[in-house]
């Protein structure tokens, strides 16, 4: 039997190295870390509501039309319901008085910027500018300030999320998204939206989607019919104590 012996030379320079191995691994376990502690954390916008009531919000984003926007303010005024309209500033230049209905018959006006951009290219001076002036000529209106934010096209990063909660604004998305603005027929719009929703839903539509005036009462006699009761935004929301998960939903921390 051959019997091999290590120089002990050679076995001190191994256990070096090998020493020397762990501490460079320990060291760049340790950067990692350190980085990906200077990595903010994505902050996102209340897309629903943890409650155990059956309440869900519908929304109606303005920017493109008012063609069927009085017949919406109708239609709901028939099944007694309040919803958050959220406007885009040159909505409110190019139709002030429905602004004013809108106001005026119950519903939460809410703010959508001013010039419709994707709010995520913006500096918090361009974002700070871009609700102000918005929420400047909805109050010159209404006499109220608007308190809800929706991002256009949904797009948001912490900045202006940040930004949009030094002014007062709560940031707004949705859960439910109705689609009806691919037009695809009344029938996807109605099944879609019944489909998804749940307790503390934000549902979203567009005031001037093609079929809104015959999928708008079939969805509220749907939810109706299912116990839920269809609330402004503003009422569904917690204001304070709460937190809001990675999904989006907003829980009570009471």
């Amino acid at each position: 039997m051959k019997i091999f012996i290590i120089p002990i030379k050679k076995a001190i320079i191994s256990l070096i190295l090998l020493v020397l191995a762990i501490i460079v691994l320990i060291g760049c376990l340790y950067m990692v870390k350190d980085t990906m502690a200077l990595v903010p954390e994505k902050k996102v916008p209340i897309y629903s509501v943890e409650t155990r009531e059956k309440k869900v919000a519908i929304s109606f984003d303005a920017a493109w039309g008012e063609t069927y926007t009085k017949d919406i303010l109708d239609i709901l005024d028939k099944y007694n319901v309040k919803t958050t309209f959220f406007l885009v500033g040159f909505w409110v230049d190019r139709y002030p008085e429905m602004v004013k209905q809108i106001h005026e018959r119950g519903h939460e006006i809410g703010n959508h910027s001013t010039t419709h951009p994707k709010m995520s290219l913006l500096s918090k001076e361009q974002i700070i500018k871009e609700l102000e002036t918005t929420s400047s000529k909805i109050e010159k209106i209404t006499g109220k300030r608007t308190t809800l934010f929706r991002p256009p096209f949904g797009d948001y990063n912490n900045t202006l999320i940040d930004t949009a909660s030094e002014l007062g604004y709560y940031t707004i998305q949705w859960d439910v998204d109705s689609l009806d603005w691919k037009e695809m027929g009344v029938n996807h719009v109605v099944d879609r939206v019944i489909k998804n929703v749940t307790n503390g839903s934000i549902v979203l539509f567009h005031n001037n989607a093609k079929y809104v005036r015959e999928y708008l009462p079939l969805v509220i006699e749907r939810l109706q019919s299912q116990g839920y009761e269809i609330v402004p935004i503003s009422q569904l929301i917690y204001k304070d104590n709460y937190t809001i998960d990675s999904t989006g939903k907003q829980k009570s921390n009471n």
